[in-house]
């Protein structure tokens, strides 16, 4: 038997002080691998048979939270990995990344080590690197925020030859045509194929086995700019149908579970993945934005507007957040971020740019363009209640754009503590795709001076990292949140942007509220 990939480590949060680990192996044969571990183990099980006659399987650890931290170890047919476990009670430390991979292979020739910063971040979690003398890490989670692969070759991929000959329709044709039994299968082929070829690259691999992950998905786990089109093409049999593969893939591989039996920490009363988690005093709230994404649609004098989420899915969030107790920092994750330079702004700026093409279609994505502001609107009003209510400091993480900025809310509505009335915008993109061309980084440098007006006492500024004057650092990178050591009563968040070919980190401290 061969491990054609695996072990993900994917992190099930914290049942009845049970620190829950699931774990997802892919073999080429019909005999499930062992497991064995330190920690409580769930043998592995069948979990789905890909096209080719691979097998995935699905396995399981838990660990009862202690006084002190923990370094569990597991074996899967003999091979040893290992995990972190903090003690109970305390915060974990955490780092994010996003946009693991390439959207076009020109992209590949600008990079000379394309995961140099997975294997930093590697170096980092084990203790290899130290800045100054001191170590950073280990990490006790990883979050994932979106384009965990890059489906983006579809359209030219040998393996699909149906897709690649239904591209070149007239598009009335494209929207027209309907999807077969031989679409579902080379399609279905390509997202086995994209997942088994890039999580198993040693770099990707190390990380994947040793930091229990919290992902979500972004567009191109679909397709590029999925959920952003108009209606005729979104609503076409082909789209639908490639997303319909995708999802499932996306349930298997970043969920360890069919998309009708989702792991625990998922949100009930809802129909897409968004999930809470809850370490110690720091809460976790990663939302999908990608399954409910609709555009614009009318039907008669009814006119359903553009929506990122569902109301079903937005009232599941809101339950979340009031049934949580003596949390002092909430870390959201919204794969595209809540505050960027705005499109309109920006339109004008790129349409003097040869190959802008690419960063005006993430703009066009993005909480900023007009057709999501309301939606936007929405929730950073209630991320202001809920901060002001419980007197817990709220911070969002995002990726999506290929470069790391810091960016903040801030309300002049309500009275309070100082730090209920500020958000933090905390972007980091991506560990492998680069960044955009150095043109197109002085415009949307340029763009991020001015202050947008969210609402009446509510703005959102970028601003310059902490003892720099650069708004935007336009190199691969990833973060990293680090809690106050046990027992420091100040109890803030230090986040870490790690800087392709910077020696130290980028910071920048979240103070809780009181």
């Amino acid at each position: 038997m061969t491990i054609l990939l695996g072990p993900v480590a994917q992190f099930l949060g914290v049942q009845e002080n049970l620190w829950g680990v699931s774990l997802l192996v892919v073999t080429d044969a019909a005999t499930a691998p062992s497991l064995q571990s330190s920690a409580t183990v769930e043998a592995f099980t069948k979990l789905d048979t890909l096209q080719s006659g691979a097998t995935l399987w699905r396995g399981g650890l838990s660990v009862a939270l202690k006084d002190a931290a923990q370094r569990p170890t597991y074996s899967v047919d003999g091979q040893v990995f290992d995990f972190h476990v903090p003690a109970a009670g305390a915060p974990p430390r955490m780092a994010y990344a996003s946009c693991n991979g390439f959207s076009s292979p020109g992209l590949m020739k600008q990079v000379k080590d394309k995961n140099a910063l997975w294997k930093r971040l590697h170096n980092l979690h084990t203790g290899r690197e130290r800045i100054n003398g001191r170590s950073f890490g280990p990490y006790h989670l990883m979050l994932l925020g979106g384009d965990q692969v890059y489906s983006d070759a579809i359209w030219q991929d040998a393996r699909c030859p149906d897709i690649m000959a239904w591209s070149q329709l007239p598009r009335d044709k494209r929207r027209k045509a309907p999807w077969t039994a031989v679409l579902q299968a080379q399609v279905s082929t390509f997202f086995e194929d994209l997942y088994l070829q890039r999580w198993a690259q040693p770099e990707v691999a190390q990380a994947l086995a040793g930091l229990p992950s919290v992902m979500m998905w972004d567009d191109h786990d679909i397709f590029d700019g999925w959920g952003s089109y108009p209606a005729e093409d979104h609503d076409c049999p082909v789209y639908q149908g490639i997303f319909a593969v995708a999802r499932k893939y996306f349930a298997l591989f970043q969920r360890h579970s069919p998309q009708d039996r989702p792991p625990p920490c998922t949100l009930p009363d809802q129909p897409a993945f968004s999930s809470g988690y809850r370490v110690g005093n720091v809460g976790v709230l990663a939302l999908d934005m990608r399954s409910e994404r609709a555009p614009e649609r009318k039907s008669g004098n009814n006119l359903q507007s553009t929506q990122v989420m569902s109301e079903a899915s937005w009232r599941a969030a809101y339950k979340w957040l009031d049934a949580q107790t003596g949390m002092k920092h909430l870390v959201l994750m919204s794969s595209i971020p809540v505050v960027h330079p705005s499109f309109e702004l920006l339109e004008k700026m790129l349409g003097i740019l040869p190959g802008q093409q690419e960063l005006e279609d993430d703009l066009r994505d993005h909480w900023t363009c007009a057709a999501h502001r309301a939606e936007r609107l929405r929730l950073v009003h209630r991320l202001f209640k809920f901060s002001k209510d419980t007197s817990c400091r709220v911070s969002l993480v995002s990726g999506d754009v290929h470069v790391a900025a810091v960016g903040v809310l801030e309300s002049q509505r309500d009275a309070g503590s100082a730090n209920t009335q500020v958000i933090n915008q905390l972007t980091s993109s991506g560990i492998v795709h680069p960044a955009p061309p150095a043109m197109a980084r002085y415009f949307l440098e340029q763009a991020c001076q001015q202050v947008e007006t969210v609402d009446r006492g509510i703005t959102a500024a970028m601003y310059e990292f902490p003892t720099t004057s650069r708004r935007l650092i336009g190199a691969r990178n990833f973060m990293t949140i680090e809690p106050d050591d046990a027992g420091n009563p100040a109890q803030r968040l230090w986040i870490n942007w790690w800087v392709e070919n910077e020696s130290e980190p980028s910071s920048k401290v979240i103070h809780p509220v009181g």
